[in-house]
């Protein structure tokens, strides 16, 4: 049996928790060697058999480990992850890779010299209904696409005391979600020839963007990525429209449901998504004929897998650097295009 790839994990927090410790425990080829937080008392309770840790340098410094999973807050993950990879260790990120691109790049470039893989975590490439919609639009089925709306929007008032809602540097929903929506995007149809962008904060006692509208300019459709926190009646999750029909999708992946209940990764029902969306038609006299659309299951040890196979030198990661480096600049044109109030070509 081939021994698993040893991981370190950095940060306790709500990704490292729910997202990372459970996927790397449940993919095969990889064992949760180490753990660095603040968190020690929870871990202790937590684990018995990981390596607790008060900072990342043990990581770093620890021989056996092969790879670390960065899962801090966003402006700690540019210098852990440099320091890693000057350390030899294959790295992880959790989105968003960096704060910028000019970071970005620094992180590129210490892979490239210490010759080690690094990707972000994009996992909601293997979300059930973007695979669907994938799948349908690779096959033909709506035609020639004329819009994709995109929403994540959820009913949350009252702002938290958390990192991710205050007014700290990578802080807000745009650099929260706008990396999962923005790479889906990408994904789906490539590179965009403009970005316009609306972010504001509209919550009573905000403290960063809790709300944002980008439209992504294609030559003939416009793809729109939007979130919202104040949104009680939840719009469907895509809505696409084409030349030979539309899909519409209610409801989010299930995936993060069940990891916050504790759920294991390829426990029965993993990722099976039981809202089906629509195909919907329309007949010479102008009526509607929609038709249930099966979701693919998602799985986001997937992401994983892909990468245990990069550091073994038999695959390759789900993200590469250069599309690490697109979104980051995808990113920064969109808080571009609205501190400006204008449209950014992208060339």
């Amino acid at each position: 049996m081939t021994t698993p790839l040893q991981v370190g994990l950095i940060g306790y927090g709500l990704a490292g928790s729910v997202f990372h410790a459970p996927l790397i425990q449940h993919t095969a080829g990889l064992a949760l060697h180490s753990i660095a937080s603040s968190q020690r008392d929870r871990l202790l309770r937590s684990f018995t058999d990981v390596r607790i840790c008060d900072h990342p340098a043990e990581l770093f410094a620890d021989p056996a480990l092969d790879a670390v999973v960065i899962a801090t807050p966003n402006a700690e993950h540019a210098p852990l992850a440099i320091a890693a990879l000057q350390a030899g260790k294959h790295v992880l990120v959790d989105k968003p890779f960096a704060l910028d691109l000019a970071q970005a790049d620094a992180v590129v470039r210490a892979a490239q010299i210490a010759e080690r893989v690094v990707t972000v975590f994009q996992n909601r490439r293997f979300d059930a209904d973007f695979l669907t919609l994938q799948q349908l639009l690779a096959d033909g089925v709506l035609g020639e696409v004329a819009e994709c709306h995109s929403h994540f929007d959820r009913y949350r008032p009252q702002v938290r005391d958390r990192w991710r809602e205050s007014d700290a540097p990578g802080a807000g929903l745009w650099m929260d979600l706008g990396p999962h929506l923005l790479d889906q995007m990408l994904q789906l149809f490539g590179w965009p020839q403009a970005i316009s962008a609306d972010l504001m904060a509209q919550r009573d006692g905000a403290r960063s963007d809790d709300y944002f509208h980008a439209v992504l300019h294609y030559p003939r459709h416009r793809a729109i990525v939007h979130a919202g926190s104040l949104v009680a009646a939840a719009r469907p999750r895509f809505a696409v429209h084409g030349s030979r029909g539309s899909y519409l999708k209610q409801g989010r992946d299930v995936q993060e449901d069940q990891l916050r209940e504790g759920i294991a990764p390829g426990a029965p029902g993993w990722g099976l998504d039981p809202v089906h969306g629509q195909h919907v038609t329309v007949d010479a006299a102008g009526h509607e004929h929609p038709a249930s659309v099966d979701n693919a299951l998602g799985d986001y040890r997937r992401l994983y897998a892909a990468f245990r196979d990069a550091m073994s030198g038999t695959g390759a990661p789900t993200v590469s650097t250069t599309e690490a480096l697109q979104l980051m600049r995808l990113l920064e044109a969109g808080t571009e295009s609205a501190r400006s109030g204008r449209r950014v070509d992208l060339g």
